[in-house]
């Protein structure tokens, strides 16, 4: 069986765009190495399950670079868990229920839909380097070749 890391966004140390890590006991495990760091609206979705599915078959390619994998929404533990084994996802998906660690990042918006205005996560990926720095940062993603994007730019 194949590990699987449900966690909230609170306890991860988060990286605090570019001024270095907030060690908050589990952050740590990422200090020196890539994160790829990728906020997503919603589990189980067509767009997010595939981007995430996209990632997840990724994985050995970004293994050379020791790049982690980390993603989150602001679904609970409870979402991210059926989610990750529904479609046997192995890397950690992150739940940010109130929405502070998208916020701190930006990526928490208002967004429209069919002329309904509302707050949400727009799809957007962070890439930050082993000296804990944003590299770069992905807007309004378009999942099907997102993945790719990423590997290139670890390149």
């Amino acid at each position: 069986m194949k590990r699987r890391a449900i966690i909230t966004a609170s306890i991860l140390g988060i990286w605090d765009l570019g001024f270095g890590i907030w060690d908050l006991g589990f952050g740590i495990y990422y200090e020196g190495r890539p994160v790829i760091l990728y906020f997503y609206p919603k589990d189980d979705t067509p767009g997010c399950t595939k981007e995430t599915c996209n990632f997840q078959t990724y994985l050995p390619k970004f293994k050379p670079s020791k790049a982690a994998v980390l993603g989150v929404s602001i679904l609970d533990e409870k979402s991210k868990a059926k989610f990750a084994n529904k479609y046997d996802i192995t890397f950690p998906l992150l739940a940010d229920p109130e929405h502070e660690v998208a916020e701190k990042y930006g990526v928490w918006q208002q967004k429209s839909f069919m002329g309904r205005k509302f707050m949400g996560i727009v799809r957007t990926t962070y890439l930050i380097g082993p000296d804990s720095k944003v590299q770069r940062r992905w807007d309004n993603v378009k999942v099907d070749e997102h993945a790719d994007e990423v590997l290139g730019a670890l390149s």
